[in-house]
């Protein structure tokens, strides 16, 4: 086992996975775009295409969690609730403490079959962002600049266009809008004094716009909200960088399922529903703090070999060139080839890093309490 961690360990491992998921993800981006001609002729042919294209990049990001790292996944729910999983368009809330909380619900996804099809509402900064910026482009996901008058048009029209969807489809949502830091929280326990609202301890208050709006866009076609809680065992503090380094955590979800029509029309009543989820989610957040545990039995599904097998296609297609390079390289001697290809490692090991890097707290911003920020929404 110490064998197997020191391994983990390794800056030239972590660099070649790294390679693998860039280049697969760059040579996956442009089969997207060749698949564009598709659209004015078969619209829906477009989207499956496309939805298995984005699970071959992001299913790589999963076998870390779930092979390399070796992180567990507990549910508390009941099975009825798990027997519906991957069998209905769904919108699904999840709170936004940790650096990996996303990989949290994408392995869920996975392990459902809804990872190809898994939805967000982004950040319209990530469109920018190479492999994950464009590849959500590809899948149709709704970006918005968190300023409604500027984001109205623009996230009716993109969440109406996904009423026919044919895959079955979950829409992640972060109600938050932001990362947990300590110093948003007192930014919006302001906010929720100064509009009478009940304070909240683990949680930001939800940002109700863009919950009521996809409810909206999408009565009809979604037919139940998943409210997930997401703790870790024993405080931990988990990172994407060290599910790299393969380090092993412990996650817990409290996932309770509430059918659509049991939420209210109206947009007020609506926000107020969202906001009482919120309040449940704080207690079950205080519970878990205290025992350790969410209430209700568990489950644990069972990770499957898709992931890891479409890593190792992909490694096998693109490092036996990269490596046989290598090895040319050395073998020539050429100063001019040598330091060539260590400036090419250093290039990839700080475009690495900083892919990494979008997914740090300490590095995630929000406007939140910005007096203009809060008339725009």
């Amino acid at each position: 086992m110490a064998l197997l961690a020191y391994l983990k360990s390794l800056f030239i491992l972590q660099l070649l996975m790294g390679f693998v998921f860039v280049v697969s993800g760059l040579i996956i981006n442009f089969i997207q775009l060749c698949t564009c001609i598709l659209w004015p002729i078969n619209k829906q042919l477009y989207r499956r295409i496309n939805c298995r294209l984005s699970y071959s990049l992001w299913s790589q990001l999963v076998m870390l969690l779930e092979w390399w790292s070796g992180t567990e996944c507990t549910l508390y729910t009941d099975q009825a609730t798990v027997d519906k999983f991957g069998k209905e368009h769904v919108i699904v809330i999840l709170n936004h403490n940790y650096e990996i909380d996303f990989l949290c619900g994408w392995t869920m996804c996975e392990r459902f079959g809804v990872l190809g099809s898994s939805k967000v509402l982004a950040k319209h900064e990530l469109l920018k962002v190479p492999l994950i910026g464009w590849t959500w482009y590809f899948l149709e996901i709704v970006f918005c600049k968190r300023k409604w008058e500027e984001d109205r048009k623009t996230v009716f029209k993109g969440l109406t266009r996904l009423k026919d969807y044919p895959e079955c489809m979950w829409f992640l949502l972060y109600c938050e809008g932001t990362r947990f830091t300590e110093t948003k929280h007192q930014i919006s326990m302001q906010v929720a004094e100064s509009k009478g609202l009940p304070k909240l301890k683990y949680h930001l208050l939800p940002r109700t716009k863009g919950f009521t709006t996809t409810l909206q866009c999408l009565k009809g076609t979604v037919t139940a909200v998943y409210d997930v809680t997401l703790n870790f065992k024993d405080n931990q503090t988990p990172t994407l960088l060290g599910i790299v380094n393969g380090k092993k955590y412990k996650a817990d979800m409290s996932v309770r399922r509430f059918p659509v029509e049991d939420i209210p029309n109206d947009e007020q009543e609506c926000a107020n529903w969202l906001h009482k989820l919120y309040q449940e989610k704080d207690a079950l957040q205080e519970t878990y703090n205290k025992e350790g545990k969410f209430p209700g039995p568990t489950i644990i599904p069972q990770r499957r070999l898709w992931t890891l097998l479409n890593f190792l296609f992909w490694a096998t297609l693109l490092l036996s060139p990269l490596i046989n390079f290598a090895c040319g390289v050395a073998v020539s001697g050429s100063p001019l080839l040598i330091i060539g290809f260590i400036i090419f490692l250093i290039i990839a090991s700080i475009a690495i890093r900083r892919l990494i890097g979008v997914t740090e707290v300490k590095k995630t911003g929000s406007s939140y309490g910005n007096q203009e920020a809060k008339k725009q929404n």
